[in-house]
């Protein structure tokens, strides 16, 4: 078959394609391809006898086993004898190789002559010349290229050049030409058959094959630029030469005893060798693959394309070997095996095989270099035993493995430690692994130690590894610039190893279908094996190593790269994608246990827009894009190995926070606290991988384009059908980059993530994302990332380049955007409330971000539109009001509770007798209260002072005020104010001084100005003033004093202190003419009063639930906090209560009458 032709069936490169071991159009078979030359017949020789080319290989086999069986030992120092015995020219004696070349200016003279005469007929003295010229330049050549000399018995050598006996005359006539074609198989033959081939230069058969093929093409470039007669002879000698090297290379690998039984490559043996039990000649290519480029022989230094003429050595060997029979896989295998043995000694990318001297990068090197220099060596990587797990549901899959770990030394816990610190040790122990430990052959586990791919992955930089560890113990006591050069050194080398895993998976995936759909199984079922990742506590016998998923992410990026970033490319992400289980193999399941959760409900439906399948989703894998699977798949190994790593960082992080802090309020030196060290190390060891800035870049570079990519979704129920971690991922990552490093956000594109959150919290998609804590979640988002840093009180300051739009002159997004113009406010007020249902101390903070945009967004015009049309929803927002109120009556107590206890236990700490008349257990519990106090105020006072502000900033707006002042508000907003007034400068006010009061972001002088400005918003309304005489915590003396605190402390503009005092004045006349209806209204028949508050009834209105009468006012309080009949707690609406007309109508006949008297 022809390679070159097109149109030939027959693919040469397929090792399953059989062919014929004697076809003379190629090298044929092993013993064809050492003995038959380059498809020269030996009858082509001037002068040759006419034989068969099955003749002439017996004879020359019989030939080379005879010289294999005749190997003594010669010493390079040893005198030759005159005349050279049989022994000696069957080359017994022959000297060590030298790699050095040989200059082409050597003198003719250096050259040895032959003591015999040749058998051919002398020319002329000028034809003689002319062909000695010859001779002596392809003895010169070949010396530099082969480190051979070459004659009849009885020459000698030329330096360090081995002398290689030619008796067959045929092959040479240093008088007509010197060596012929043919006679560089005999030449190679003999040279082979040698013993001591490394007795000086330590270099093995296949290196110095490989060694000679390159220098045959140097020389080739070189001849050829020339203009020397004779080049043309010189030149196919050398291809000679190429075809040759390649032909005993794959021989000698298919049939390893080839060229006899010793042990050749001494030096790898002695130590140790990669394994025992691979062959001699594969051992001697892995040794090359492992090198590399590297090796002085250069294996892979070439082309890759297969007949180019300037092909690599080893895609020319693997080339031959797929001419064979089953020998290109045959080969492959044992090297794969070795490779993966090598690879599974390996725990980090910082250790080395102590037999071999190979690091990871070395056998990622040698698998790499044989899937690129042939594809159907990547097909055979593919098919090997180890790369694909055992099919779901086959009896292999469900066998289990049982293993042994060693245990991992527990940290010194001191002489002094507490049992609680003992505890604190062993339960660390316990998570870092150690005793028995079984897994399925289809699980996790098995995925990392029995797969190829896995075992690649593995390899990372744990922080539990000692070596890693260990460049990072002791750590308060370094100099900062050692534990950066630590850092920052792992951090390469990370890079450098999944660089090298991303360009293994590239040869393989570019090798044809077969393999790419082979690799996209095995990370389709890492994916799928994997679904515990996330989990609090992951079950080591089920999930994957940490290290193995989280490089699985930044390698899943890699290959994501050609489409990040590109609008053209994103669109060719077909959604459907996600739905069909049979194209992601499980990894998106929509059911069952495994099942991942979609934004929304979804259907089996399909789903027009962006599919080309209308009958739904189809299962063929082939039927999608490698962009599509690329791109789903990435995002899946983001949420199992990115997000598992971050919250781990986190955690540990936490853990040397309360160290450090427990410490220190004991009055001691955390540095000494041997559980502090250690988890001080494993943050700065963690931080290596977790907080490396170039994956935390990438990791926000796929998440915009996957905004890009959801914001192109023309319909909300496609929308719907997209994982929900894909979401809460990004709003996890853009939180944990700005916390830790914020530098990252610098550079990367981050718009369509703003657009995407802004249109998910919109009261059109409040159907799509139903998850309250993802809604949460994207609010943080715009708080964390783009709210300007003049507007936000975080401590890791955004670069103004990062939240602001450069499309737009640097505004903000929050400005800029017109979808945000238009729906962020009222969805920032439909948020506040929805957060009430993620978690008592969750919402806090949720709510104090919500606060804080929505001050941003009120002081905008921008947005001044959106919260005019806010007041034409007059239901929705007296929901959100009153939710407002009741946070902050409820936030106020706790913190005014607190206060004093931490005050008292600040005392306690700093008295004399703290450390001796305590004991450490009596101390410990102190601190722990202690610290959940402040744990407690610290969360609810910063939503207090926003509340506060939003309050104040709100009211400005005489629509928004006017809601307030609505019955059903109004007297639940005084009642608040006057709570908070009365903690702030009521007689028990000095109970709230505590030491450090900024750490608990209390500002009692800020809280009471807000408060006062509050007041002031209201001090021309009647009802205000009315509601504030009638509240039950008010005092003549309060807002007095209020007031007399506040000129004091020059807290309020004259304009602004004016008004309080007419708010003053106000209500006092209200607290008059209070006192005064009540008198007249003490003797109030019984069914005019409110069952509930024992109050004149208005607006008496029926529950049709109960038939009970109430006031209007006071129901419509009760619903806004509970949908339920106070009286037997039957479900119930404000417009289901009916007016009672003739109560009213006794009631109001009553009161004209009282007034009359």
């Amino acid at each position: 078959s022809d390679p070159s032709d097109p149109s030939d069936p027959s693919d040469p490169s397929d090792p399953s394609n059989p062919s014929d071991p004697d076809a003379p159009s190629s090298v044929g078979g092993w013993i064809g391809s050492v003995f038959g030359g380059s498809g020269t017949s030996p009858a082509a020789v001037e002068g040759a006898e006419s034989v068969s080319p099955a003749e002439m290989r017996a004879r020359r086999l019989a030939r080379m086993t005879a010289r294999a069986a005749a190997t003594p030992s010669f010493s390079a120092e040893a005198e030759r004898p005159e005349k050279p015995s049989k022994k000696a020219r069957d080359g017994g004696g022959a000297v060590p190789m030298d790699v050095d070349p040989v200059p082409v200016s050597e003198k003719a003279t250096d050259v040895a002559m032959p003591d015999a005469k040749p058998a051919v007929e002398r020319k002329s003295a000028a034809g003689r010349s002319s062909e000695q010229k010859l001779a002596r330049w392809k003895e010169i050549t070949v010396r530099r290229v082969l480190r051979v000399c070459y004659g009849s018995p009885g020459g000698r050598p030329i330096g360090d050049a081995t002398y290689v006996v030619l008796d067959d005359p045929r092959t040479y006539d240093p008088c007509a030409g010197g060596l012929t074609v043919p006679g560089v198989g005999e030449l190679f033959s003999n040279r082979l058959s040698m013993s001591g081939l490394e007795t000086s230069r330590r270099e093995s058969r296949i290196k110095y094959l490989a060694s000679s093929y390159r220098s045959a093409i140097e020389e080739i470039r070189s001849v050829q630029a020339g203009s020397a007669s004779g080049k043309e002879e010189l030149v196919a000698m050398l291809h000679e030469v190429r075809s040759q090297s390649v032909s005993y290379a794959a021989s000698f690998l298919v049939v390893p005893d080839l060229f006899g039984t010793e042990t050749e490559d001494t030096a790898t043996t002695a130590q140790g060798g990669p394994d025992a039990s691979l062959p001699e000649p594969a051992r001697q290519l892995v040794d090359l693959l492992m090198a590399g480029s590297k090796a002085d022989c250069g294996i892979t230094i070439g082309s890759t394309k297969p007949g180019s003429g300037g092909e690599c050595f080893l895609t020319a060997l693997l080339e031959e070997l797929a001419t064979q029979h089953d020998a290109l896989a045959e080969v492959v295998g044992p090297i794969i095996d070795c490779v993966l043995e090598q690879m599974k000694k390996l725990d980090t990318v910082l250790d080395i095989v102590s037999a071999t001297g190979n690091d990871a990068l070395a056998c990622l090197a040698a698998l790499t270099a044989l899937a690129i220099a042939h594809k159907g060596a990547a097909t055979a990587i593919v098919r090997h035993g180890s790369f694909l797990l055992p099919p779901e549901g086959s009896r292999m899959a469900e066998e289990t493995v049982v293993v042994n770990p060693m245990p991992l030394p527990p940290p010194d816990a001191g002489p002094g430690a507490t049992q609680r610190q003992r505890n604190f040790l062993r339960q660390m122990l316990m998570a870092m692994g150690g005793g028995r430990m079984s897994y399925l052959k289809r699980s996790g586990p098995a995925l990392d130690r029995d797969t190829l791919l896995g075992n690649a992955l593995r390899i990372g930089l744990s922080p539990e590894k000692e070596s890693v560890l260990s460049h990072f113990t002791n750590i308060t006591n370094r100099p900062p610039s050692e534990v950066t050069a630590s850092r920052d050194s792992m951090r390469a080398a990370i890079r450098t190893h999944r660089k090298a895993i991303h360009g293994l998976l590239m040869a393989l995936l570019k090798s044809g279908k077969d393999c790419r759909l082979s690799v996209m199984k095995w990370v389709a079922d890492a994916l799928v094996l994997n679904v515990g990742a996330t989990a609090m506590r992951p079950d080591k016998s089920k999930v994957s190593n940490p290290q193995t998923l989280l490089n699985l992410a930044a390698v899943m990026f890699r290959l994501s790269e050609p489409f990040i970033d590109n609008p053209a490319k994103v669109k060719n992400i077909d959604p459907n994608f996600i739905r069909s289980e049979g194209a992601h193999g499980g990894a998106f399941r929509s059911s069952g246990d495994d099942a991942v959760t979609r934004l929304a409900d979804s259907t089996d439906a399909a789903v027009p827009d962006q599919s080309g399948h209308p009958e739904g989703p189809s299962p063929n894998p082939g039927d999608y894009n490698f962009i599509t699977q690329c791109f789903f798949f990435a995002a899946r190994a983001l949420h199992l190995g990115l997000g598992p790593s971050s919250a781990t960082h986190t955690t540990v992080v936490r853990q040397a926070f309360a160290l450090r802090h427990r410490g220190g309020a004991n009055g001691g030196d955390p540095a000494s606290d041997p559980r502090f060290q250690h988890v001080f190390s494993l943050q700065f060891a963690g931080e290596v991988t977790a907080v490396d800035p170039e994956l935390l870049t990438d990791a926000l570079r796929f998440y915009d384009t996957l905004s890009a990519f959801m914001l192109g979704m023309k319909r909300s129920e496609v929308v719907g059908t997209m994982p929900e971690h894909f979401m809460d991922d990004m709003c996890e990552h853009v939180t944990f980059v700005t916390r830790f490093h914020a530098e990252s956000f610098v550079g990367a594109p981050i718009g369509n993530m703003f657009r995407l959150v802004v249109r998910l919290l919109s009261p059109d998609y409040a159907q799509v994302v139903r998850n309250y804590n993802l809604r949460a979640k994207l609010g943080d988002t715009l708080y964390n990332v783009f709210l300007p840093s003049d507007a936000n009180d975080r401590h890791n300051d955004i670069p103004p380049s990062v939240y602001c739009d450069p499309v737009m002159g640097g505004t903000p997004y929050l400005l800029s955007d017109p979808s945000a113009q238009s729906t962020l406010a009222p969805s920032l007020l439909l948020l506040y409330g929805e957060v009430e249902h993620t978690g008592f101390y969750e919402k806090m903070l949720h709510r104090a971000h919500i606060a804080s945009l929505l001050r941003y967004l009120w002081h905008s015009t921008e947005h001044r539109g959106a919260f005019q049309k806010i007041t034409q929803n007059k239901a929705s927002f007296i929901k959100f009001a009153n939710g407002l109120v009741n946070e902050m009556n409820s936030l106020i107590s706790s913190v005014m509770e607190k206060l004093p206890q931490i005050r008292d236990t600040q005392q306690q700490m700093v008295a004399p007798d703290w450390m001796s008349g305590h004991t450490d257990e009596e101390r410990e519990r102190i601190t722990s209260i202690h610290d959940d106090n402040e744990n407690e105020v610290k969360r609810a006072l910063p939503l207090c002072n926003k509340t506060l502000q939003m309050l104040e900033f709100l009211n400005s707006d005489q629509a928004i005020k006017g809601l307030f002042l609505l019955d059903e508000l109004c007297p639940r907003l005084v009642n608040m104010l006057m709570h908070v007034l009365n903690k702030l400068v009521g007689s028990r006010r000095y109970e709230l001084k505590v030491d450090n009061p900024e750490s608990y972001s209390f500002q009692p002088k800020e809280m009471l100005r807000d408060l006062c400005s509050i007041f002031v918003l209201f001090a021309n309304s009647p009802e205000f003033a009315k509601e504030c005489a009638s509240s039950g915590y008010f005092k003549t003396s309060l807002l007095s004093g209020a007031l007399s605190i506040s000129a004091r402390l020059n807290l309020l503009v004259p304009h602004k202190r004016q008004l309080f005092e007419s708010l003053v004045l106000r209500v006092e006349e209200a607290r008059l003419i209070n006192e005064q209806e009540e008198e007249a209204l003490a003797d109030a028949p019984a069914e005019f009063l409110d069952p509930i508050m024992a109050t004149l009834m208005t607006n008496p209105v029926k529950l049709p639930t109960s038939d009970n009468i109430v006031d209007y006012s006071t129901i419509t309080q009760h619903l806004l906090n509970d949908p339920h009949d106070p009286f037997n707690r039957e479900p119930l609406t404000a417009d289901m209560v009916q007016p009672a007309m003739e109560l009213k109508e006794r009631i109001d006949a009553w009161l004209k009458g009282r007034r009359r008297t």
